[in-house]
């Protein structure tokens, strides 16, 4: 097996830690609900601030300025820096509503228990479902391109994404398991699209792309 190949693997680890997190915040979803609320946070700019990583045209917005950036051409757009960081919220924001499709978890509203929507009910409606968080999925998904395109600011980017998920939960609009699943999901969805495209990028020259195969 050659060393491309072998870096691009998802890890063994990575499937542990995900597994063991997604059980451990199953266990903590009812302590989480009760005592992890914070009234009104997205009245104040800092709740608003975070919340917005989960916006789409944020990171569109983010992905157009790299390109410019990058002066990269129109048939290059898809494969650039600025490509993959819309892809990364993109593709994060999509998987999120066809896993709620498939999971059909509702969300925990004023009881705070699980409640699951029958297939027979509203079968291609993502309304009220919630796991995973769609807002936290698309920040997950772009922080998880973010980190390894900048591996140095990568606490940046991850600490802005569990921020946008750990409002939700504070906000009453999540279990703290959706939040965790958004997260591994979203590392996956980094971690797939840079297989596809962000290991060329490492020898386009960008010295902070050097050695930017990390978590």
């Amino acid at each position: 097996m050659n060393e491309t190949a072998a870096a691009s693997r998802i890890p063994v680890r990575f499937w542990i830690v995900a597994l063991v997190s997604i059980v451990l915040a199953h266990l903590l979803d009812g302590l989480a609900f009760r005592h992890f609320r914070i009234d009104d946070i997205y009245g104040e700019d800092f709740g608003r601030m975070l919340r917005v990583m989960g916006f789409v045209p944020l990171w569109i917005a983010v992905g157009a300025a790299l390109m410019l950036h990058d002066r990269t051409p129109w048939r290059g757009m898809l494969r650039s820096r600025g490509g993959l960081v819309i892809a990364g919220s993109i593709v994060g924001g999509i998987a999120a509503e066809l896993i709620k499709l498939v999971v059909r978890r509702r969300r925990p509203y004023e009881l705070g228990e699980y409640v699951f929507r029958p297939f027979t009910d509203r079968p291609l409606s993502t309304g009220g479902l919630g796991m995973p968080s769609s807002h936290a999925l698309v920040a997950f998904g772009a922080a998880a391109v973010l980190s390894r395109m900048f591996p140095r600011a990568r606490i940046v980017w991850w600490g802005l994404a569990w921020g946008c998920g750990l409002t939700r939960v504070a906000d009453g609009a999540h279990f703290l398991s959706d939040v965790v699943a958004a997260a591994v999901v979203g590392w996956l969805v980094g971690a797939l699209l840079w297989r596809w495209q962000g290991q060329s990028l490492r020898g386009s020259g960008a010295p902070e792309l050097q050695g930017s195969g990390a978590v």
